[in-house]
């Protein structure tokens, strides 16, 4: 990955393990190779694991640019108790009945179907939703009572994938695809008032985030051991992830973004399923600018030329054809 005269910059795809934060699996990544810019897209909760994004040098930029609206999640929702966290982290605060149809799967079936759609869902009090400058998981472990704004949101799919446990404690285990800022907790917690009893989320994993799947994946752990070795296995195309039309440029145009020149709008290729073929931008549209296998700016056209709204002058890898 790393050439002469460039550093490390790219988008990975790593399996965040359970039981550190988002940012601890940065903090692994930053040390593994010895790069100071490491950020993320996506919180997981310390008890999730599963896919995280990560920008490495330059590619730090990208990460609030990313077309991650959708996630894909497989859950284990546990009835019978409502916790403060709505998950195994928390105190129980309520118990509900449980009863046989808990362990039959067409019930399960309809009820998990009857989630799909926009609705209006309260966030978890314990949750990195930012209330008057604090974190409502500070004032909720302060003691505070957080009552949060409900946010609204879509559930796209709900489908059991099997049931676990007996009538005393019943398990679904579940696949979600739902919009950007579902709370999975909050379906467990809203899933057991549904049915007439009480739930908690016992166990997550997110297996996409836009684009990026839980196949793309490394293992933190596998770059802590072999540092930039491993990142071709884990390397996100970085024009792919941002869903914005491809100009490639030449060497010319190369050298002369890089001296901050405009250059021609010429022709760009929609790579987001929009189309086929090369077209003109449309006025004001921001276009990914593409040498070889590097992302060197995200640019505008204004009038017959492009402009810069973010230029990367070392280019970030991992752009394929």
């Amino acid at each position: 990955m790393k050439q002469a005269g460039h550093g490390i910059n790219c988008l990975i795809a790593i399996d965040k393990p359970i039981g550190i934060t988002s940012q601890g699996a940065v903090s692994r990544v930053r040390r593994a190779l010895g790069v100071k810019r490491v950020g993320h897209a996506g919180t997981l909760d310390p008890a999730a694991t599963g896919v995280l994004v990560v920008g490495v040098g330059q590619a730090t930029r990208l990460l609030g640019l990313l077309t991650l609206d959708e996630k894909g999640y497989e859950a284990a929702i546990a009835f019978g108790t409502e916790t403060t966290t709505d998950d195994e982290e928390g105190e129980v605060v309520r118990r509900g009945a449980l009863s046989v149809r808990l362990l039959d799967e067409a019930y399960a079936r309809v009820s998990l179907a009857a989630l799909v759609g926009e609705c209006d869902q309260v966030p978890p009090a314990f949750s990195a939703i930012s209330v008057g400058g604090k974190r409502s998981y500070e004032r909720a472990r302060a003691g505070e009572e957080v009552v949060l704004p409900p946010r609204h949101v879509e559930i796209y799919q709900a489908d059991l994938l099997a049931i676990e446990g007996d009538e005393k404690a019943p398990v679904w285990r579940c696949s979600f695809r739902v919009s950007k800022g579902t709370y999975i907790r909050a379906i467990a917690r809203d899933l057991g008032r549904a049915v007439g009893s009480a739930a908690h989320l016992s166990g997550l994993m997110r297996t996409s985030s836009g684009m990026v799947t839980i196949g793309q994946c490394v293992p933190v752990d596998d770059i802590v051991e072999r540092g930039a070795a491993v990142l071709a296995a884990c390397t996100v195309d970085p024009a792919r992830a941002l869903g914005l039309p491809v100009r490639l440029i030449d060497q010319q145009e190369l050298a002369e973004i890089a001296n901050g020149r405009r250059i021609r709008s010429g022709y760009v290729l929609d790579i987001a399923g929009e189309g086929s073929g090369l077209r003109e931008p449309h006025g004001g549209e921001r276009v990914s600018l593409v040498h070889g296998d590097r992302l060197y700016g995200i640019w505008a056209r204004h009038g017959d030329i492009l402009s810069s709204e973010a230029t990367f002058p070392e280019g970030i890898e991992g752009v394929r054809p």
